[in-house]
Parts: C-alpha cells; sequence; structure tokens
C-alpha cells in the first residue's frame, strides 16, 4: 500500500490522537470532505485505520495490523533504522535477520556489503538479498506463515540452533514500559529466541511506535540485547533500563 503524504500525515494525526473526523480534516488540509473521506476509506481498506461514523479511528493497540499495512507505516523511520544497523554490521560477518518489516529495512541496507553469511526466517529477506553474489544467504526450514512470508515452528528453531554468528537483528511487535519485548505467535517467539541465543551482538530495531502497542507473548527482555535502534525513545524507564544494562541505545530521529 503506498500513502500519499497526506495519508501519512492523517495516520501520524490518528496515532497521536487515536482518532480523526473528516469535518476536522477537511479544514486542517483545506480540501473537501469527499476528499478526506477517500483517503480514510483508503486507508481502512489498508487496515490501517478502522471507520467510525464521521471519521476513523487508529487500531487498538493489541491488534497486529496486516503486514503490508505496517510496511507502509514509519516507512522513512524504519528506512534510517535499517541505514544505522547496517552501518555497525562489518563486511565479512555472519548474521541472523528475523521477521518483521523493519527487519527487512535492514536487509535493504545491507545490499552493498561484501563476503556476508545472511541466515533468515524472513522469506522476504531471503528473496531480496539472494541475487547479490557477495552475500550467501541461508534460510530456515520451518511452516510458512502465509500473512508475512515467517518462517516459524520447532524445525526453524533447530536449524537456528546449529549456527552461532556474529549478529543478530531482531524486530518485536511491542515493548512494555518494563523492557519486556513482545510478539503475537508463540512459533515466531520461539525462533527470536534461538536468534538471541546464538549471536554475539544482538541488535533490536524498531519504530517508536512500538512503545504504544502491546502483544501477549514475551520473547524476552531488552537488557537482552547489546544495541537497540529506534527513530525515538520517549520512555525514560526504557532509557534508565538501557543504561543500567550497558545497552547501546541509538536514536536516528
Amino acid at each position: 500500500m503506498h500513502l500519499s503524504s497526506r495519508q501519512e500525515e492523517i495516520l501520524a494525526i490518528a496515532k497521536e490522537q487515536g482518532k480523526v473526523l473528516v469535518d476536522e480534516l477537511a479544514s486542517h488540509f483545506q480540501v473537501t470532505p469527499q476528499t478526506i473521506r477517500k483517503d480514510l476509506n483508503d486507508l481502512c481498506d489498508g487496515k490501517v485505520l478502522s471507520r467510525i461514523h464521521g471519521g476513523a479511528v487508529f487500531p487498538s493497540g493489541n491488534e497486529n495490523v496486516k503486514y503490508e499495512a505496517r510496511r507502509s507505516m514509519a516507512a522513512s523511520e524504519k528506512q534510517a533504522i535499517g541505514r544505522a544497523a547496517a552501518g555497525i554490521i562489518p563486511d565479512n560477518s555472519s548474521l541472523f535477520i528475523n521477521i518483521g518489516t523493519t527487519t527487512e529495512a535492514v536487509g535493504e541496507a545491507l545490499v552493498d556489503h561484501r563476503e556476508l553469511m545472511v541466515i533468515t526466517n524472513n522469506i522476504n529477506v531471503a528473496n531480496r538479498l539472494r541475487v547479490f553474489p557477495s552475500i550467501e544467504v541461508i534460510i530456515a526450514g520451518g511452516v510458512v506463515r502465509g500473512s508475512d512470508g515467517g518462517i516459524v515452528g520447532e524445525a526453524a528453531v533447530d536449524f537456528i540452533r546449529q549456527f552461532k554468528v556474529d549478529y543478530a537483528v531482531i524486530g518485536v511487535s511491542a515493548i512494555d514500559v518494563d523492557g519486556a519485548l513482545l510478539d503475537f505467535d508463540f512459533r515466531e517467539v520461539k525462533v527470536a529466541q534461538a536468534i538471541i541465543a546464538n549471536a554475539r551482538h544482538v541488535i533490536l530495531v524498531s519504530d517508536a511506535s512500538k512503545f504504544e502497542r502491546t502483544a501477549p507473548v514475551r520473547m524476552g527482555h531488552i537488557s537482552q540485547v547489546h544495541t537497540f535502534i529506534t527513530d525515538r525513545c520517549p520512555s525514560l524507564e526504557i532509557r534508565k533500563i538501557c543504561a543500567e544494562s550497558e545497552v547501546r541505545l541509538v536514536e536516528t530521529g
């Protein structure tokens, strides 16, 4: 789903305020209500917003927004995070990349690297990097999740445990105020935990919207990572945990 600049701003307002109203948006952008209704219909069709009478609301924090919609959300922030993570990873190194739209942005930023071994349970990352002869791509076996091309399950966990790599790039669905890293699918969490356990340097990548969401399955704790890259960290509690646990906090915003 491609968002226009106006739709991106509407989405940002909805994220900040929880909901948006047609008349208020028409006045703000100085366009007709019909134009705003079309924008809202497009955003709701893409499952980015949910329609209500007279406007739309941002999906509740515990709703796992569809993958293509997530890909378009905070796209520029994810690209900056991806470049920052790629800047940490040197040539001639091995790494895991797990499932997520932000980790895919890291994969995109790695295309100019040389002599990399990339092990992933993300079909989208594998498909993007496989065409570069200087990058060896190894893909995990297991159950392919149709919604996002993620490979999950015990077979993927056993596959990951065969390796000990230099870096791991992991994403999450939510970050709790106590530092817990959360996700929706316990099968995905098992793979992510294996990735964390078998990497020398763990890089957590997440845009700031993950501080506003929640998810039911605990992946781990932010103290288990070495570097946390985000566009901004509004949580003083998370900042304190990072400082106390010697987690390097990088804010790209």
